[in-house]
Order: C-alpha cells, then structure tokens, then sequence
C-alpha cells in the first residue's frame, strides 16, 4: 500500500493579517478566499477569530413578532401544566397500585385477576354485617 503524500500549506501571519484587513476593509470572506485560492473558508474565519476581529463574522439576529413571543410564553405555560397533570397522574396510578397490593395482602387473592368474579365468604360476611 503506498501513503498518499498530502500538501500542507503553512500561511505566514503577514498574510494572515492582510487577508483579515482586507476582510475588513469590505470584501467577503468567500472573496477573499477565491483571490488567494484558500480553499476553506473556515481557514479564513479561524484567522478572525485569532486577529480578534470577531465582529467581522456573520452574526444572526433573530426578529420576533410580538405575537409569536406571547405564543411561545402560552405554550411554555402550557407545557408546564401538562407535566403537573402527567406528575399527578403516574402518583395516583402508584397510589393505586399499592392499594391493589395491600387489598391482595389482606384477603390473600389476586384482584386485577378476580375482578368482577364472586366475592369471598369472609368479605360476603363483613357486607352482611353492615
């Protein structure tokens, strides 16, 4: 197997510093990039970063209707009470749960697999006795 030799192109800071003046100076990142045939423009943006000229960079500015930011804070509210409500639901499904296995302790039985079927004698003897 034979290595395939890659090239490194090593820049000197002066040319560093003059493709961010010329950055600067108006002329776009990917511009600058074909002129001096850099083939990554991110080569070019590390540079501006490394200069400190960071405001040289694209920057995104994100406009918000007001509408659409009473609509985020309604469904961030909303969201919050549905947690509230899945909270109290899976609470009581384990209440619920306990209950079925305290009531199984007790009168010995199964009663997710005996419901609906006749009750018990001691349990028809305690109904009776109300």
């Amino acid at each position: 197997m034979s290595k395939v030799q890659r090239t490194f192109i090593r820049y000197s800071n002066c040319f560093k510093e003059k493709v961010v003046q010329e950055v600067s100076g108006g002329s776009s990142i990917s511009e600058v990039c074909r002129r001096y045939g850099i083939k990554n423009m991110s080569v070019v943006s590390k540079w501006i970063r490394q200069f400190g000229r960071e405001e040289l960079l694209n920057t995104v500015i994100r406009v918000k209707m007001r509408s659409e930011d009473d609509r985020i804070k309604q469904l961030e509210a909303e969201n919050r009470r549905l947690k509230i409500a899945l909270a109290d639901a899976t609470l009581a499904k384990e209440v619920l749960e306990t209950l079925i296995e305290v009531v199984d302790e007790h009168y010995q039985t199964d009663v997710k697999k005996n419901f609906g079927h006749v009750l018990s004698p001691d349990v028809q003897q305690q109904g009776s006795k109300k």
